[in-house]
């Protein structure tokens, strides 16, 4: 690896939301930030957050369906910034509609962006990490990787894809005994501008599912992971883990619980217009000149931390503390019972 604090980082998807908080997190650390996204707006815009934190940027314009793509802009990265450490996965394509109005081309591209995305950028930097026997591969994942919802079909499916795809790929490391590392976070609801620029058919504007939390929580996470990979992953946000926990015990309660209730609660009060622009297959910071950032339209009901996420972190620690404690207490009792 390299120097500390200046480790190479690529991250795909790297223009706004999630992917835009994470180049920010690691150029704050001082690391070679590679910035991989279709819009050049947004990727000037984030690499001039990066350098502004200490970081060094590089922005490479790629569409992360396009294997060949992917390659030349490892390579790239590889000869501009020097050998890849770190590879973040995060780049997708939203689509908010019931699976009957998703075309096969859109349902094809949400696939391609968001899970074959995934698989082509593990591959360009797995063949790197192996040939130098060091690197990590973070694949960001969401609580719909193991629960899927209403009018999401196309992500979902994706996302759960990742998941599989993911499992295998680690058995196969540590069936080799390799020393890259992949790790997946499993990230909550989050204030990204997927909810004004994913393609939707809904009549009125999407949202994230309540709770919702800034993508700071998510990109904090992300490094973290990154720097620990040993855990399979992360679950980030009380409500990852209790939708995770109650998808394996009463997912069938759950299937009719989202079936009344889901479509609701993706969408606001407020209509959508049918004729606005979406990003699917083209980035709308290019064709409508505006940098999106990393966070949406839903500061006011966003949170910018999680008990959770510490408590996931310090997991071991604090089941240590209780088995002492709980040894301490269990002494005590003892000694009492005895006077």
């Amino acid at each position: 690896m390299n120097d500390k604090g200046s480790r190479v980082v690529v991250i795909t998807g790297a223009s706004a939301g999630v992917g835009r908080a994470c180049a920010r997190a690691f150029g704050a650390r001082g690391d070679r930030v590679a910035l991989l996204a279709r819009g050049e707006r947004g990727l000037d815009a984030a690499a001039a957050e990066v350098r502004a934190r200490g970081g060094t940027p590089l922005t490479v314009p790629v569409d992360v369906a396009d294997p060949d793509a992917v390659e030349a802009a490892a390579e790239r990265v590889e000869s501009e910034l020097g050998p890849i450490d770190i590879w973040v996965n995060n780049a997708f394509a939203a689509l908010f509609a019931p699976f009957e109005q998703i075309s096969p081309a859109e349902f094809r591209r949400v696939t391609e962006v968001t899970y074959l995305g995934y698989v082509y950028g593990t591959r360009s930097a797995l063949a790197r990490m192996q040939q130098r026997g060091r690197g990590t591969i973070v694949q960001v994942g969401s609580a719909l990787a193991y629960r899927g919802i209403p009018l999401q079909s196309a992500y979902c499916g994706a996302k759960h894809a990742i998941q599989g795809f993911n499992e295998s790929l680690r058995c196969e490391l540590l069936h080799q005994g390799s020393p890259v590392h992949v790790t997946m976070v499993q990230l909550p609801a989050l204030n990204t501008p997927q909810f004004d620029w994913g393609l939707t058919r809904m009549p009125r504007k999407a949202q994230p599912v309540p709770p919702i939390y800034q993508p700071e929580v998510a990109a904090d996470a992300i490094v973290h992971a990154a720097d620990h990979p040993g855990r399979r992953e992360y679950w980030v946000g009380a409500s990852t883990v209790g939708t995770l926990l109650g998808n394996k015990i009463i997912p069938g309660l759950l299937d009719r619980y989202l079936g009344r209730t889901g479509y609701a609660s993706q969408q606001t009060a407020e209509p959508e217009n049918p004729d606005r622009p979406a990003n699917l297959w083209e980035p709308l910071d290019d064709t409508d000149g505006e940098d999106f950032g990393a966070h949406g339209r839903f500061d006011r009901s966003s949170h910018y931390g999680s008990p959770q996420v510490w408590f996931s972190r310090h997991h071991r620690s604090l089941a240590a503390a209780a088995i002492t404690a709980g040894a301490g207490i269990s002494a005590l009792a003892w000694g009492l019972a005895r006077r």
